[in-house]
């Protein structure tokens, strides 16, 4: 991956019937860069995909591949691939032919086409499967068909609109690791749009988290999940404990926060006054364990998760406490243990309330 721009969108606006879909969405790939686009239904991350792809038109902004401007050009001259959530694949057409019509729609020479379709069937797993009707195909093969289309034309940028979204989890799962091995073997640059936050974090070089037609947050997995740039992000990527509070003063770098827990700190600058949400990643709290804080709570209920636990705790309306253990030395506490919650002021989070 290099530092250059290859794909670059700026200021990409759109707008359905008077209502604003995309609001001037700035977005710069390296070559070679797997992104996804995050964000729940209604965020925009479609619609920009599109835009990308040429299925749509921007009502303003630029769009540049590979130095080049492809604002204007129609879809089948941007050079780019695409995968659609229902793999539009073609079911009068054999695994192999389907993944050949490309090749032969750009006019391949045909001495060229056996072989690269040889080879992509190989790619994906699938070359005993070659003369199958796709009809014949389970879902997560039909899903390697249609990337293998997508990717025997050679595009330069493949984008991939949610195409595991029917597919079981452990599939899905499986997929998900395919897929990045198989771009990062060819040196592919994507844009992946999804919903799932797991499939962004597990896939993903860097992420950008869509919220009302803008980007929050683009960065990369570890630092969206350990430092959401905002409480949106913070909601909408991982699982958190969060109290409400109001800031009375400063402590060095520290914020100090009162809640119904007592005083609190956390890294930052708040004026007094402040209504504030502080925020813990649930794996980062101790039970019974030292820690910078020592919160006694009241166990609401205990959830196994087969490597792991949840425990979800008794709080003052609007707050939400839980710790993630995987510690199962003494079995599963009892709903209504009290319990003693620890964590390092590090780790953290603090953000205005809403």
């Amino acid at each position: 991956m290099t530092s250059d721009s290859f794909l670059d969108v700026a200021g990409a606006e759109k707008a359905f019937g008077g209502v604003t879909v995309l609001g001037g969405v700035d977005l710069r790939v390296a070559a070679g860069e797997f992104i996804s686009l995050l964000g729940p239904s209604g965020c925009g991350k479609t619609t920009l995909l599109r835009i990308i792809a040429g299925l749509l038109a921007a009502d303003r902004g630029s769009i540049r591949l590979d130095g080049e401007e492809i604002g204007a050009r129609p879809p089948h001259r941007r050079d780019v691939g695409v995968v659609f959530q229902n793999y539009a694949l073609f079911p009068h057409l054999t695994v192999a032919e389907n993944i050949a019509f490309g090749l032969k729609a750009r006019k391949h020479p045909a001495g060229e086409i056996g072989p690269t379709v040889r080879r992509f069937l190989s790619l994906v797993h699938l070359t005993d499967f070659a003369d199958r009707s796709v009809r014949a195909l389970s879902g997560g093969q039909q899903q390697r068909v249609a990337v293998a289309r997508a990717l025997a034309v050679k595009p330069k940028l493949l984008l991939l609109d949610e195409p595991f979204s029917a597919l079981d989890r452990k599939l899905r799962e499986n997929m998900q690791i395919e897929l990045r091995r198989l771009l990062r073997e060819l040196g592919i640059t994507a844009v992946f749009v999804t919903h799932d936050q797991d499939e962004a974090l597990t896939m993903s070089d860097r992420i950008a988290v869509m919220n009302r037609g803008a980007i929050e947050q683009l960065a990369e997995p570890a630092t969206i999940y350990r430092s959401p740039a905002t409480a949106f992000v913070l909601e909408f990527v991982g699982l958190s404990s969060r109290i409400s509070g109001t800031v009375v003063g400063q402590d060095y770098e520290h914020v100090v926060v009162d809640t119904a827990y007592g005083q609190l700190r956390a890294p930052g600058s708040f004026v007094p006054g402040a209504s504030v949400v502080l925020a813990v990643r649930p794996e980062r709290i101790k039970v019974n364990a030292p820690g910078d804080y020592a919160l006694v709570a009241r166990l609401r209920d205990a959830v196994f998760q087969g490597s792991k636990v949840q425990l979800h705790f008794e709080a003052r309306d609007g707050d939400h406490l839980m710790v993630e253990t995987a510690d199962l030395s003494d079995g599963l506490p009892a709903p209504g243990t009290e319990m003693r919650l620890g964590w390092a002021v590090a780790d953290t989070l603090i953000y205005p309330a809403s």
